[in-house]
C-alpha cells in the first residue's frame, strides 16, 4: 500500500452511480433527521416543560428502533431489499408530513406527538437492516469499507450541523419549517432508493416471491467467530464506557456548568469522528480489518479513561476528540467485516443483530455510566468503564484468533472466498 495515501477514500463515488445516489440520499436524510430531533425536543420541551417529557422521547423512539429493526432482519432476508427500503422510506415520509402538520395546526397534545416520532423511527428502523446490506452488493469487496467510511463522514458532519441549523430554522422560521426540512430530505432519500438495482436477497425467485428466509440467520452470528467477535468489541465498548450521560456532571463539577462548555463535549467527539473519516484513506485500504477494530476499540477505552482524569478543559476536549476517532474508525472497520463475513441469504437477519446492539449498547452504557457515578463519582465512572472496556475487548482478541486473523477479501478474490464461506456455513 502507498505510503501516500492518507485521505478519505473517494473510490465508491467515482465508481459507482447506484452508490453515488444512494450516499447523497442518506446524507440529505441524515442531516434532516438531526433537525428533527432538535425539533422534536425543543417542541416537548415547550409543551410539558418537564425533563420526564423530554426523557419520553427517548422511549419513543428506542422501542421501536430494537423490535422493528429485528423484524427488519427478517424481512431483507425475504424480499426485495429496495422494495423494502423503499416502503419504509415512503412510511417516514408520511410520518414527517404528520409533524408537519401537527406543528402547523399549533398541537398541544404531546402523545400525538410522540406517536407520529414512533411512527418515524419504526419505518426506519424496519427498514435499516435492508439499507446496511447495500453497500456491500453496490461496491467490490475492496471499497466496501472505504463507501462506509464515506456514509460515516455524512453521519458525523449532520451530527456537528444539524443542532446548529435545526436552531436557525427553529428561531427564524417555527417548528413547521424544521420538520418540513425533515420530509423534503427523506423526499431526496427515497428517489435515490427508487434509482437503485433491485437487491433481491439470495433464494428469491424471480417473481419477487419467497415463503420464508434461509434456516440458521440467527445462529450464524454464533457460529462464525469473526461475527461474535466483532459484535462482542463494539458491544464491550459502548456497554461499558458510554461517556454522554455523565457530560453534564463532569460539567457541573469541573467546568462550573457553563452550557458551552457541554456543547463542547458533544462537539469534540463529532470532530474527532469526522477528522478520523477525512483521513481514513489508509485505514479502509488496510485488510487488517479485525485487528484494527480491536485496536480501535481499546484506543477508545484509553481515551475515555483519560477524559476521566482530565483537568484542563484542552485535554478533556482532546480525549474526547480521540474517542470519537477511535469510534469512527472501530464503527467503520466492524460494519464491512460483518457485511463481508456474512453470507447474502443472512445479511438481513444479521444486519438486524448489529443494528440493535448500536442502538441498545450505547444506552445501556449511558446508564450504566450514571448508576456508577451516582453511587460514586464521574471520575470513577469514566475510569472504570474505560479500563473495564479495555480488559474486555482483550479478552475477546485473546480468544478469538479469526479475528485477529481477519483479512478483508480482494476483489479478484472475493466471488470464490464467498463460495467457499457460504458452502461451510451450509455444511456448519
Amino acid at each position: 500500500m502507498s505510503r501516500r495515501v492518507r485521505f478519505l477514500d473517494t473510490r465508491p463515488l467515482r465508481s459507482s452511480r447506484p452508490f453515488r445516489d444512494l450516499w447523497i440520499g442518506s446524507s440529505t436524510s441524515q442531516l434532516g433527521g438531526q433537525i428533527a430531533t432538535v425539533a422534536v425536543l425543543a417542541q416537548v420541551w415547550d409543551l410539558t416543560g418537564s425533563p420526564v417529557g423530554t426523557g419520553a422521547i427517548g422511549l419513543a423512539t428506542g422501542l421501536p428502533m430494537v423490535l422493528f429493526g429485528l423484524l427488519g432482519g427478517t424481512l431483507a432476508d425475504s424480499v426485495d431489499r429496495r422494495a423494502v427500503v423503499r416502503a419504509t422510506a415512503a412510511g417516514q415520509l408520511l410520518a414527517a408530513a404528520g409533524l408537519c402538520a401537527q406543528a402547523l395546526l399549533d398541537n398541544r397534545n404531546v402523545p400525538l406527538l410522540l406517536a407520529l416520532v414512533a411512527m418515524g423511527t419504526a419505518c426506519g428502523a424496519l427498514g435499516a437492516p435492508a439499507r446496511r446490506t447495500f453497500p456491500v452488493r453496490l461496491l467490490p469487496s475492496d471499497q466496501v469499507a472505504a463507501g462506509l467510511a464515506l456514509t460515516n463522514v455524512s453521519f458525523q458532519a449532520a451530527m456537528l450541523a444539524g443542532p446548529a441549523l435545526a436552531g436557525l430554522i427553529i428561531a427564524r422560521w417555527g417548528f413547521p419549517a424544521a420538520y418540513a426540512v425533515q420530509a423534503m430530505a427523506v423526499a431526496v432519500s427515497m428517489l435515490a432508493v427508487i434509482r437503485l438495482p433491485a437487491m433481491k436477497p439470495e433464494g428469491v425467485d424471480a417473481s419477487g416471491a419467497r415463503r420464508r428466509p434461509e434456516r440458521g440467520g440467527w445462529g450464524i452470528v454464533l457460529r462464525r467467530p469473526t461475527l461474535w467477535g466483532s459484535m462482542a468489541t463494539d458491544l464491550s465498548a459502548t456497554l461499558l464506557a458510554m461517556p454522554i450521560a455523565l457530560f453534564p456532571l463532569v460539567n457541573e463539577i469541573r467546568f462550573d456548568g457553563n452550557p458551552q462548555t457541554l456543547g463542547l463535549f458533544l462537539s469534540a467527539v463529532a470532530v474527532g469522528g469526522i477528522t478520523a473519516g477525512l483521513l481514513s484513506g489508509t485505514v479502509t485500504r488496510w485488510r487488517r480489518g479485525g485487528l484494527v477494530q480491536l485496536t480501535a476499540a481499546g484506543v477508545w477505552g484509553v481515551a475515555l479513561a483519560g477524559f476521566g482524569l482530565a483537568g484542563p478543559l484542552w485535554l478533556a476536549l482532546g480525549c474526547l476528540a480521540v474517542a470519537g476517532a477511535a469510534d469512527t474508525v472501530s464503527v467503520v472497520t466492524r460494519s464491512a467485516l460483518v457485511q463481508l463475513e456474512t453470507p447474502d441469504a443472512y445479511r438481513g437477519r444479521v444486519s438486524s443483530v448489529e443494528h440493535v446492539i448500536g442502538v441498545a449498547g450505547p444506552e445501556l452504557g449511558n446508564f450504566r455510566g450514571g448508576l456508577l457515578a451516582s453511587a460514586t463519582s464521574a471520575s470513577f465512572s469514566l475510569v472504570a468503564g474505560g479500563l473495564s472496556a479495555i480488559l474486555a475487548i482483550a479478552a475477546v482478541a485473546a480468544v478469538n484468533a479469526p479475528l485477529r486473523a481477519y483479512r478483508t477479501p480482494s476483489a479478484a478474490a472475493e466471488p470464490a472466498a464467498r463460495g467457499v464461506a457460504d458452502a461451510a456455513t451450509a455444511a456448519g
